[in-house]
């Protein structure tokens, strides 16, 4: 199976072979998987006081026939404040859940382990199908990538794209390998309903495409400014960026030299 390689004005200049990864099956199982456990570890473990709703002195009496009896009252057997400090609350249930300001009755605790463990073989397979998936036109344009002006693909260019240091430069390459309907879809945004308007997260924005490279050389100053778009080195690919939200089929541009190394 080969490609072409084209430059910067988006022209082809070779084919190259590409390297097995791409022949891969697509298991939209495994990814998700990949993605849950990725997403797993920066989870921040959180729960209540183990003392919460116990500090009290209420408390319980349970002989019979005793002046200060608890038993044969008609009351609810629990454990209730004693004294004369506070007449207006005298009796009044305290600790157990079903009381006011009592503990509750199954706390989230900060020994829970939210982390979900996945095998090495399988994650790696979870990436390679994900790699794999970038090269369906179907499984890309699924995805809601809007891809009409492109001729082929996977997207591979020569290696001068890493050198691109402006932003207006990467925009002009996108346009002309036929990406401006892309660019018109990622600067759409939508205010998110609920509450995450007040805590950080006021609008929902679209995931534009990926750029992959072997050698950073002042390209990612350049994606930083495109909305939704990320650059990253092929060695940290993981699923999580090739397929955000678990959902396969990112949009994703390649350089010749980061595609010689998925082959090696």
């Amino acid at each position: 199976m080969k490609a072409d390689v084209i430059d910067l004005q988006g022209k082809p200049v070779e084919k190259i072979e590409l390297p097995k990864v791409f022949s891969e099956p697509v298991r939209a199982d495994l990814i998700l998987r990949a993605v849950l456990s990725s997403q797993s570890k920066r989870r921040q473990p959180y729960g209540t006081d183990p003392m919460a709703g116990k500090r009290s002195s209420a408390h319980y009496h349970g002989y019979r026939r005793h002046r200060y009896a608890m038993m044969g009252k008609e009351m609810a057997r629990m454990s209730r404040l004693h004294g004369k400090t506070v007449p207006f609350m005298y009796f009044t249930a305290r600790i157990v859940p079903q009381a006011r300001g009592g503990r509750e009755a199954f706390p989230p605790l900060t020994e829970k382990v939210w982390e979900q463990k996945m095998n090495d073989k399988e994650r790696k397979k979870a990436i390679r199908s994900a790699i794999a998936a970038t090269a369906s036109r179907e499984i890309v344009e699924k995805r809601g990538h809007r891809i009409d002006g492109l001729k082929s693909l996977p997207i591979i260019v020569d290696d001068k794209l890493q050198e691109i240091t402006r932003t207006k430069d990467l925009v002009a390459f996108l346009e002309k390998i036929g990406l401006e309907k892309e660019l018109e879809r990622i600067q759409q945004k939508k205010l998110r309903p609920g509450k995450g308007k007040a805590r950080g997260r006021k609008y929902k924005v679209k995931k534009g495409p990926l750029f992959v490279v072997a050698d950073d050389k002042g390209i990612a100053h350049a994606v930083a400014n495109i909305t939704g778009c990320d650059t990253i080195n092929v060695s940290n690919l993981s699923a999580e960026i090739l397929a955000p939200g678990a959902m396969p089929g990112r949009l994703t541009i390649m350089t010749k030299s980061a595609v010689e190394k998925l082959g090696g």
